[in-house]
């Protein structure tokens, strides 16, 4: 299948022209999220670039198998391998049962994820449901001579693993110097290193979450959950891991040592990562106390709102920026987003009411070629989205009679617009930035077609007052030579 789509490799550290494993198929693996809490905005970057990347790979022709995790076991408070698993400490403070907790969270994520227009995966696994997977994952790791079992938990052995492989590839971690730091803290761990990881960790009597092992009675860690479902769905090598940029160490690192340990061979071919989401240039996240969750981005109760925000408006925000850069939040950004977004799609409902003429007196061509081009280049949606904003000018023009266009320009400009707006950016019609719907949208054309009847009967009063009213309320209204437009 001929194309020229590129993406940026984190592997090799550079753009790359996409050739899949398999002529018509691409597997694609991302990292879903972390069930113990809100999801916050940070988490909705990574769920959006690559809903894009699902979207555009469909849009090719390819047949995508996308695989996104909920990691609902494993995931320790401090790192992959101490403190206690987050989902089964907040079973026990709750008195629930862990995957009551597991799925309360699950359910809030899959309703942000609709509310932000998010196509579900093909696959959503869950690691506790693939224990067995994982085991029999580790035990192929200990039988390479890659792990070790140490007091009923499995480590993998960074040191061996780096002496005949680069353990540090994707992250450009110096592992030499990580080893040499580590060596005075020999013997004051189950670890021969600190920088060794756990395959499998042994339960401590009062953990909650356990099942049973070769080594002990215990649960997975954290990375070896992405090993064995990745491999699981996708096969021992497929097309595209993804995931954000903080995973890169040590989540993904430790995935690429157990692979090739486990398997003797590399099993992802392109990595991709997206950028982070700063709040006055600092991670947003949990652990730092500087998070707003999607609910409080909805809802605007947030001391950083200056008020609540669509779906389709975080998700415009995000659009706005490459995937790969770093995006600082500001509620004037987002509220700058809000205008921006009902721009668009002030003048894609524009378009769709524009009368044809025999011939066009502007130049509509080539807008498809130009979008297509922006996301063959790394998914650069900023700038497809600024073709669209071009675009608007020869929109306008026509709708305010200064320019023609024939029904063929009409039908292409419309096509294109309806495949980038809707289909690719995944922008709904029906959620604008306003908030309005179509019930709510009915309504307010009813009293203004009523305005056009009282002036059609010279019944002035009535049609002053109708539009004073409606003017008093927020709305803005323009007659039109084909009746009125109004926004709010």
């Amino acid at each position: 299948m001929e194309h020229k789509l590129y993406i940026y490799n984190t592997l090799t550290r550079k753009k790359e022209q996409f050739i899949p494993l398999h002529e018509n198929k691409v597997g694609m693996y991302v990292c879903g999220p972390t069930v113990y809490g809100d999801g916050h905005l940070g988490h909705a970057r990574p769920a959006i670039t690559f809903d894009i990347l699902f979207r555009y790979l469909q849009h090719l022709g390819y047949k995508v198998r996308y695989v996104r995790n909920i990691t609902d076991v494993g995931h320790l408070e401090n790192d992959a391998d101490s403190g206690e698993d987050k989902i089964a400490k907040k079973a026990r403070l709750d008195q629930l049962e862990p995957m009551e907790v597991v799925q309360y969270y699950v359910n809030r994520y899959h309703k942000a994820m609709e509310a932000l227009n998010v196509l579900p995966p093909s696959i959503e696994p869950h690691a506790s449901g693939h224990i067995m997977e994982q085991i029999e994952f580790t035990q192929k790791i200990i039988d390479a001579g890659f792990a070790y079992v140490s007091e009923g938990s499995v480590y993998f052995d960074v040191e061996k693993y780096n002496k005949s492989n680069n353990y540090g590839i994707i992250s450009g971690r110096n592992i030499d110097e990580m080893l040499e730091t580590t060596r005075e803290l020999d013997g004051q761990s189950e670890k021969r290193r600190s920088v060794d990881f756990a395959l499998w960790k042994k339960a401590s009597p009062e953990h909650i979450m356990r099942w049973n092992a070769p080594w002990s009675v215990g649960f997975p860690g954290w990375h070896m959950e992405c090993s064995a479902m990745g491999t699981k769905y996708l096969g021992e090598e497929f097309d595209i891991h993804g995931g954000g940029m903080d995973l890169m160490f040590p989540h993904h690192e430790c995935e690429i040592a157990q692979n090739k340990a486990g398997l003797g061979k590399d099993s992802v071919k392109y990595w991709m990562h997206n950028n982070m989401i700063t709040i006055g240039g600092q991670k947003m996240g949990k652990s730092l106390g500087n998070f707003i969750t999607l609910d409080e981005f909805f809802t605007g109760n947030h001391k950083l709102l200056s008020k609540a925000f669509s779906p389709m408006t975080i998700r415009f925000f995000i659009l706005q920026a490459h995937y790969r850069s770093t995006v600082d939040f500001s509620s004037e950004a987002l509220e700058a987003s809000e205008k921006g977004l009902e721009r668009l799609m002030d003048g894609y409902a524009r378009l769709q009411k524009l009368s044809p003429s025999a011939t066009s007196s502007i130049e509509t061509a080539g807008l498809r070629a130009k979008c297509e081009e922006a996301l063959n280049d790394d998914l650069n949606t900023p700038i497809a989205i600024s073709y669209l904003f071009e675009a608007l000018k020869v929109i306008n023009s026509v709708h305010d009679g200064k320019a023609t266009i024939s029904v063929s320009d009409l039908e292409e400009l419309q096509s294109v617009f309806k495949l980038m707006v809707e289909d690719l950016l995944g922008l709904k019609v029906e959620a604008t930035a306003t908030g309005t719907n179509e019930a709510y949208k009915q309504a307010i054309d009813m009293l203004l077609n009523m305005r056009l009847e009282a002036k059609r009967n010279k019944d002035w009063a009535t049609s002053d007052k109708i539009r004073n009213e409606l003017t008093a309320l927020g709305f803005e209204i323009k007659d039109t030579k084909d009746g009125f437009e109004w926004k709010l």
